[in-house]
């Protein structure tokens, strides 16, 4: 007779509860989106997050929110128990990472006709940049830009509105999202390098040590085996690699 193998005592009480509750913000592909019409999620976090359930043994259980920025605001109320986000230290006293899965470049979107050539012609006098607030690449941009005006917006979409409409100039994106954003406004162009590269990481609360130990072991095996590669391939996002082992020094 065969018998279950044991479970993990570092996950025992998700096993219990019978689901994952995963934080999400589907706003592009190597995050996760959501289909207009059928409302299913899919993308790299996604694929990677079943996994995950299905290795624990438990449900996949998605909770969404505007953007990924605002996973954070479900802390106080506990309404996940992973998330995926760009890894911030800025979000050090809130949230532990597991070894980061992909890595992601960050670029300026500019409107047909704009006098912004390259990444440094944007940081001067009267250039306004739009960026999702609470975001990686706002924090850096904030730190980094001595002339420019940084105009934080609700989320990546709303920062394209306004480059749409004039009111900013350029637009800050994660390399995935700013390539889909620049398709959709005609003329527009997605200027070469980037100003910011950032690591995409499952992140758990603060103190959920069994948790982060299981997680990040999984993580390191499933770059290992390809399984982060296949879920970039089969979201055909660009502008992501799967992130060395490890945590980025």
């Amino acid at each position: 007779m065969s018998t279950r193998p044991a479970t993990d005592p570092r996950v025992a009480d998700l096993v219990r509860g019978g689901r994952l509750r995963v934080g999400l913000g589907p706003v592009a592909l190597h995050w996760a989106i959501k289909d207009a019409q059928t409302g299913e999620l899919r993308g790299v976090a996604v694929d990677l997050a079943r996994a995950l359930a299905e290795h624990i043994g438990v449900a996949f259980e998605p909770v969404t929110y505007p953007s990924p920025p605002n996973v954070l605001d479900g802390l106080a109320t506990k309404a996940w128990d992973i998330a995926f986000l760009g890894m911030d230290p800025a979000r050090a006293a809130a949230v532990d990472y597991a070894p980061p899965h992909i890595r992601i470049e960050a670029t300026f979107v500019v409107p047909a006709g704009s006098a912004v050539r390259s990444i440094a012609d944007a940081d001067r006098p009267g250039v306004r940049i739009a960026v999702a607030r609470g975001s990686v690449e706002e924090t850096v941009l904030r730190h980094r830009l001595k002339h420019a005006e940084v105009l934080g917006t609700a989320t990546g979409s709303a920062g394209f509105e306004s480059l749409r409409n004039g009111a900013v100039e350029v637009l800050a994106a994660p390399t995935p999202a700013a390539i889909g954003f620049a398709a959709r406004l005609p003329g527009s162009r997605m200027l070469e390098g980037s100003f910011h590269t950032t690591y995409g990481a499952i992140a758990v609360a603060k103190g959920e040590m069994g948790w982060l130990g299981y997680v990040a072991a999984f993580i390191e095996q499933a770059k290992a085996s390809g399984l982060v590669q296949h879920a970039i391939d089969r979201a055909g996002v660009r502008g992501v690699a799967v992130a060395p082992p490890g945590y980025p020094s």
